[in-house]
């Protein structure tokens, strides 16, 4: 088992009218000393935006915004601008985030060259309703069942007459071009896919029917141990090494207490991201204090964003939907713990 430190809490609700009932998951991206967050900040009703602060070191909060710095603008996104991830790809900084209408969560990018204004593209996950999804995987040969049979989550609060979409979440880029495309990861449940492209604009209705018609192609991890077994989603943008990607995802698994979200780690192809190379068989960290196992929602330890310095990985994540923790793990250590389960028969 892999040592990990919990720092604490970073970052708490204030009294200001955007941020009111919690702070939680953040985007996350260092540049030298400073580490800039982008965190989604909630005010009662559970609107959400994003807001901002950067911390001087991995730990020391040294400015922090009074006002939202993304607010939502578009229909897609009316009731949330949500649980953002950021990375720099070439000279353009990357920013994925789910947008919510208080009926459907679905990925959206916005992109910036100067981290000061970001410029929206809208919803990048696929333009189709949750009924079209479950024909097109019935049709597609050696899926996991699992993938649609979801009608009770999709179906038993919402209006029958609502369009329903589907629901895909976690989008998060790796860091740089893979074989001259961009590549994704999302999360449609109960596995992790992945996206090639060359370019966002290639993302048309016709190329989702191909990808959906050849589903388990795209399918990087489905859940595999006890404590992933509901569903897992990527969390932490990809961070490369030597050995692979080492991808910082949550694993949720179903108990008397209700549903308990804990951070993992697996490992996947420097140049075929698709290719799970090792996953940890147990959870990196899990809700253990009573910040993290008591909030807006229970037994959470969500993990969306990293930042190295030195040997040491600082992940931070959301601590029961109230408020921004991290934790800190020797990184060596980690990929050396990793590379002892790879798998002999990888994807």
């Amino acid at each position: 088992m892999i040592e990990v430190k919990k720092e604490g809490i970073i970052l708490s609700k204030t009294d200001l009218e955007f941020e009111n009932e919690g702070v939680l998951n953040p985007a996350i991206l260092r540049e030298g000393d400073n580490v800039h967050v982008f965190y989604r900040a909630v005010r009662n009703g559970n609107h959400s935006t994003i807001g901002y602060c950067r911390l001087d070191g991995p730990l020391t909060v040294a400015e922090r915004w009074d006002q939202p710095f993304i607010v939502p603008e578009f229909e897609y996104e009316s009731q949330g601008v949500e649980d953002a991830r950021i990375v720099k790809i070439d000279d353009l900084f990357y920013m994925t985030y789910t947008g919510y209408d208080g009926t459907n969560a679905r990925g959206a990018l916005a992109v910036s060259n100067d981290l000061k204004s970001f410029k929206k593209l809208g919803v990048i996950v696929p333009p189709i309703t949750y009924a079209q999804f479950v024909f097109m995987a019935e049709s597609a040969a050696k899926v996991n069942e699992n993938y649609y049979h979801n009608h009770k989550f999709y179906y038993q609060e919402s209006d029958p007459e609502k369009k329903i979409m589907l629901w895909d979440k976690n989008v998060i880029f790796f860091p740089r071009r893979i074989n001259g495309n961009l590549v994704f990861l999302h999360r449609i449940r109960p596995g992790i896919q992945i996206v090639s492209v060359n370019s966002i604009k290639d993302l048309t209705p016709d190329f989702w029917e191909k990808y959906f018609l050849n589903l388990q192609d795209h399918i990087v991890m489905d859940p595999l141990h006890a404590h992933e077994a509901n569903y897992i989603g990527s969390g932490c943008p990809p961070i490369e090494t030597e050995h692979g990607w080492v991808l910082i995802y949550h694993g949720v698994r179903d108990s008397k207490k209700g549903l308990i979200y804990s951070a993992c780690a697996a490992l996947l192809d420097l140049e075929d991201p698709s290719k799970e190379l090792a996953r940890l068989p147990y959870a990196l960290f899990s809700p253990e204090y009573d910040w993290e196992i008591r909030g807006e929602v229970n037994n959470v330890v969500f993990p969306t964003g990293t930042a190295l310095f030195g040997n040491t990985l600082f992940i931070y994540y959301g601590a029961a939907d109230s408020h921004i923790a991290c934790a800190s793990v020797s990184f060596q250590t980690l990929v050396a713990e990793l590379l002892t389960y790879t798998k002999s028969d990888a994807k």
